[in-house]
């Protein structure tokens, strides 16, 4: 029998060979910058449409904002691959700023078409909306339109735009700087070790209860020593966002989130009901999970523990394996894409030095690829993200149809396609569990992600809007963000934790994102969004597939509101719609709290 190794480490040299001193690189941007100047020049002239038959020159401009945008968006794309697997790639760092300064441009850009046609009078619009060079576009065309009466005029967003190069964007690569700098010393099996973040976090997933407290209080530790280095970077991220809103005259500091996600501020409030209502089964879970370590209450570095010695490990081909195995269940082509990633380098799993923390996927538009990071060390939630992932990564390939501009969907149904992903390897390992013992394992890995869903991700959230209201008064300081967080734990968690994380805030990569304020509850919505999705595939075995497909499909021309009801038939802004996935998850809390 022929066993399949696929690669630990991912193939970049396919899009430029050389990393960041790659000559193609180098001559690539110099192109786009080119394509950019051009564009720039021929948009100085650009006018208002006044009437219908300037629906080919709208279509042109379309096409042309296409090229920039995936050109450009492959060259950012593969250097934040560079700095991903080696954040001391200074070469990358520079080149991550070029690439700033040019989507700086391309911003500027894309306002100036918005600006323009929003000014065309209705009639006429919705004449160029029915036209067929525009029909296709017509959602987006829309909210383009609603978007640019909402803000400033074209000078004035335009300095906007170039002023965050160095402001707003150059405090969030501060952030990378920042966190690609430290080290902690732990102490695993007798010898000490220097890691990165992410290295160390890792670590909170160790049997032994005195590294995981070790790795904790490190953490806490070096956190502290940087804390007004993490304090004054967020500050100023946030400073600058409120500035701009304040110009603009929005007052709600979720008004650009939940505009961003194409979600409604009573869905919103829906969801985080139904979620602070069933928090309870999840609470009793934490309780017995501190008793079983030996304490009353839970503690944070307890929180990924293992139970017992039944937690299950997979080195990186067996979690593969098991991967395609139950994705091939759901449907051929889900598999098959995925094969493909693994077996053609898109993947970077590799446990090392100098990479970043966490995990992503990132799409390459010309190349009709993925990439996918992540630091692979044979868990089963290792297992899970690496899923995850693919999830993401099968989402750009169902889009590849789909013209670029219908491409662009946000965040929250961005999550759905990847927890879909990861519940379908979740389920699986559960279903498969070959003792008691194992079996309780699988699903408290099942629970922990719900635990994240529906109290960490709450508790970012509540710091994050605590923190925005606060910041519109001046300055926060780091003791301050500290007792913010702390707080939103304790109320998250709805008062299950024995102690908590207080720098958090300077620990989590989310907070100091530029381009996707309050990247936070998309998580959650996306996660719960899935249940619903992944119950219907249950329901219909393999032919659901296809459903699944149209659906992704449908997720960049749409509100989710308008996406549950066509594709689920479900009224997303009751709690009623929320409370049914909670309750899966509620079941999976019993099952847990059965069998030990």
């Amino acid at each position: 029998m022929t066993v399949t190794t696929y690669p630990l480490v991912w193939d970049l040299d396919t899009f430029f060979p050389g990393g960041s001193d790659s000559p193609q690189l180098a001559s690539y941007l110099e192109q786009v910058e080119a394509k950019i100047e051009a564009f720039e020049s021929q948009l100085a002239s650009l006018e208002t449409p006044q009437s219908a038959s300037e629906s080919k020159a709208m279509r042109d401009i379309i096409e042309q904002l296409k090229d920039v945008a995936t050109n450009l968006s492959e060259a950012g794309a593969t250097i934040g691959c560079f700095l991903a697997q080696d954040t001391t790639d200074k070469k990358a760092a520079l080149l991550q700023g070029q690439v700033s300064s040019l989507g700086a441009r391309l911003g500027t850009i894309l306002m100036t078409i918005q600006q323009k046609w929003s000014k065309t009078d209705e009639s006429v619009w919705a004449e160029l909306i029915a036209s067929e060079e525009l029909n296709e576009f017509e959602f987006i065309l829309n909210e383009w339109r609603e978007k640019a009466a909402k803000k400033l005029s074209q000078e004035e967003e335009a300095l906007i735009t170039s002023l965050g190069v160095d402001g707003y964007q150059g405090w969030g690569q501060l952030y990378d700087l920042l966190i690609a700098d430290m080290k902690v010393a732990v102490t695993v099996e007798g010898v000490e070790k220097k890691l990165s973040i992410g290295q160390a976090s890792n670590l909170y997933s160790h049997e032994n209860p005195e590294v995981r407290k070790a790795v904790k209080e490190a953490l806490e530790k070096a956190f502290e020593e940087k804390e007004e280095f993490f304090a004054k970077t967020l500050n100023h991220l946030a400073g600058y966002r409120l500035a701009v809103y304040k110009k603009r005259g929005w007052n709600d500091v979720l008004d650009e989130p939940l505009s961003i996600n194409r979600m409604s501020q009573e869905t919103l409030d829906a969801m985080w009901g139904a979620i602070t209502d069933g928090k309870e089964p999840f609470v009793k879970y934490l309780t017995k999970k501190a008793k079983l370590l030996g304490t009353e209450k839970i503690h944070w570095h307890d929180m990924d523990a293992p139970i017992g010695e039944s937690a299950k490990t997979m080195d990186y081909q067996q979690g593969a394996e098991f991967i395609l195995k139950h994705f091939k269940q759901f449907g051929p082509e889900l598999e098959s894409f995925s094969r493909h990633a693994f077996e053609n380098g898109w993947i970077e799993a590799e446990d090392r030095d100098n990479k970043r923390p966490g995990g992503f996927c990132t799409g390459m538009p010309v190349s009709q690829e993925s990439r996918i990071f992540m630091t692979y060390s044979g868990s089963m939630s290792n297992v899970s993200t690496l899923a995850h992932e693919l999830g993401h990564a099968f989402h750009s390939y169902a889009l590849r149809p789909v013209h670029w501009l219908n491409r662009q969907y946000a965040m929250g149904v961005a999550e759905t396609a990847s927890t879909f992903a990861e519940m379908i390897v979740a389920d699986a390992a559960v279903a498969e569990a070959t003792s008691k013992e194992e079996k309780a394992a699988l699903l408290e890995d099942k629970i922990q992600r719900s635990v994240a869903f529906f109290m960490n991700i709450h508790s970012r959230f509540l710091f994050e809007t605590r923190f925005y209201e606060e910041r519109k008064k001046g300055i926060v300081a780091s003791s301050r963000l500290n007792e913010l967080m702390a707080e939103a734990q304790q109320e998250a968690y709805a008062g299950a934790l024995a102690d908590t994380h207080p720098h958090f805030w300077a620990s989590k990569l989310h907070f100091y994102i530029t381009g996707v304020p309050f990247y936070n509850f998309p998580y959650t919505f996306g996660y719960l969004f899935s249940l619903s999705i992944y119950a219907k595939a249950k329901e219909e075995g393999s032919s659901f597939e296809e459903k699944y497909i149209a659906l992704l499909r449908d997720t960049a021309i749409m509100s989710v509101e308008d996406l549950a009801k066509k594709h689920l038939n479900e009224d997303i802004t009751k709690k009623d719609f929320w409370a049914k996935g909670i309750a899966l998850c509620h079941a999976d809390v019993e099952e847990f709290l059965s069998l030990v």
